[in-house]
């Protein structure tokens, strides 16, 4: 039977189209000498222009942007191009020893006397203005650190608003999250907070601390100081009280300088466990309260009874699509010896699809590695992975010629005495070993110093919760990972810290609670 002209056209019109998307066909990609199906996409770039991003940035104190003492200022460099992205002030003692000071006196005569309710308001404008500004914020956090816009736009920036949201409905509300209870703020915090969430680690910390009434003195990370010096021009836009929150950057010597400082009341550290532990004995024998959320060395459980595509994506989510830079990233994959073969393989397809590049581009799976120390150690770590005996797989994708940049890659027959299986890595690194029963599966997540996250999954509920309240780890994710909620309170177990984040539980680390 002959087509009308009219069915003929749109055929016709249908092949024409699907020709000239040749740019989005997929394509034959070799991986570990196999082929595997990968798209090509256009370039998606985001653009740069809506940052104006200061030469020079200076120091955040009672409101205003001032010179360090020293005159001092060091670079920050974008990860993915290896060019200067500006300069950032060096504080010194007299300069940290200047905010602690300002914050005093912002808190006994301004912020400790007023309302929770006034409180709030301050915090409520503080999240609209950082909604209004998402766009401004996620870029200028991809050029500072290195990770795809898309996680900055998609993850990042939208918690940050949601801290500050949530810990606003509290401000006026603490009485009820601790009922029966005396309670009030504690003074003066010193926070200090790594390079891997820079805007949303100062908005964990900063947004709990003011709801409970208390100032701050904030020291973000040297090599991602610039979002949080753009935090600081929304907290003036809010009409912030001056000295409520102060910025002081630097790198190590400014931090111990917060730390140490006599009238700080708490201290709030997230980073390694290696500086962790030397804040904790710095801290010790002094009257100064403490929270660490340090490193992690995380573990997937992936049962036979598994939807192994859903835990698969579980999986690329956790380790590969955050560059191994969450402190709770799933570096460590536990498989069911029954399943363990084809799942390898369903990952090395999957990881040969993931696109490594500009992380401005829209298209873009695995940014750039936060600065060329950090490239290096990782570098270190995967060699060592090698010569310990683990079967290695990376697969063969063109790196961008400039920038620090790190093929998605995994070691499958680990052992738990690997290196790779008890180092933390900030890296797209993963280590596979396999379990025959759930009791084994259990051992082998718990043989680590750490204790911060897991994931189990399995289609049994009896079996999720059955080992879930056997594992060692502050956050246990079932069939999804890496999920979060300002009313989750998040933290670890043994050297991934003591205290938490988040939620109610958080609140309690910012305030003295006692029974009435």
């Amino acid at each position: 039977m002959k087509m009308t002209n009219k069915r003929a056209q749109k055929r016709a019109s249908a092949k024409a189209s699907t020709t000239n998307v040749s740019k989005f066909a997929p394509a034959k990609a070799v991986a570990g000498g196999k082929s595997a199906v990968k798209f090509e996409y256009a370039p998606s770039l985001e653009s740069t222009d809506i940052v104006q991003i200061e030469k020079r940035n200076r120091l955040f104190i009672g409101g205003k942007f001032v010179e360090p003492t020293s005159g001092r200022y060091f670079p920050t460099i974008n990860p993915a191009t290896g060019e200067r992205l500006a300069e950032v002030a060096e504080a010194n003692e007299k300069d940290v020893d200047l905010a602690v000071k300002t914050a005093r006196q912002a808190y006994e005569q301004i912020w400790s006397k007023m309302s929770g309710k006034e409180r709030g308001r301050y915090l409520f404008r503080i999240a609209r203005l950082i909604q209004e500004r998402a766009r401004e914020l996620a870029v200028l956090e991809t050029m500072d650190n290195g990770k795809p816009i898309r996680e900055s736009r998609d993850i990042d920036v939208p918690l940050v608003a949601a801290h500050f949201f949530y810990h606003a409905g509290w401000a006026d509300k603490l009485e009820y999250a601790f009922p029966g209870q005396s309670i009030a703020p504690l003074g003066v915090v010193g926070q200090v907070i790594p390079w891997n969430f820079p805007l949303l680690m100062a908005a964990w910390k900063i947004a709990p601390a003011l709801a409970c009434g208390n100032t701050v003195v904030l020291k973000p990370a040297e090599t991602t100081s610039l979002s949080a010096l753009l935090l600081a021009q929304i907290f003036q836009d809010a009409g912030l009280p001056e000295g409520v929150v102060n910025i002081v950057t630097g790198a190590g010597a400014t931090g111990a300088a917060l730390v140490n400082h006599p009238d700080i009341n708490k201290v709030a550290f997230t980073g390694s466990t290696e500086v962790g532990k030397i804040i904790a004995r710095a801290v010790a024998g002094t009257k100064k309260r403490l929270t660490l959320e340090l490193g992690g060395k995380s573990a997937h459980i992936i049962f036979e009874d598994a939807a192994l595509d859903q835990a698969l994506e579980g999986v690329i989510n956790g380790i590969y699509f955050n560059q191994g830079h969450v402190c709770c990233a799933g570096s460590r994959l536990l498989l069911e010896e029954s399943i363990a073969n084809d799942f390898v393989e369903k990952l090395k397809k999957r990881i040969a699809q993931l696109r490594v590049g500009n992380p401005l581009d829209k298209n873009t799976d695995i940014g750039a590695i936060n600065s060329e120390a950090e490239l290096k150690k990782i570098g270190k770590l995967i060699q060592l992975g090698k010569d310990e005996g683990g079967e290695f797989f990376e697969p063969k994708c063109a790196l961008p010629e400039k920038g620090y940049f790190q093929r998605p890659c995994f070691f499958s027959n680990v052992s738990s005495s690997f290196t790779l299986s008890r180092v933390e890595i900030f890296g797209p690194v993963l280590a596979v070993s396999t379990f025959r029963t759930a009791q084994e599966a259990v051992v082998k997540a718990n043989d680590t110093p750490y204790g911060l996250a897991a994931g189990v999954w399995s289609e049994k509920g009896a079996k999720i919760h059955k080992v879930a309240g056997q594992l060692k780890a502050g956050v246990v994710w079932a069939n999804t990972y890496n999920k979060f909620d300002p009313s989750a309170p998040f933290g670890g177990y043994n050297e991934s810290g003591w205290g938490r984040e988040g939620g109610r539980h958080g609140l309690s680390a910012y305030l003295d609670v006692r029974g009435k």
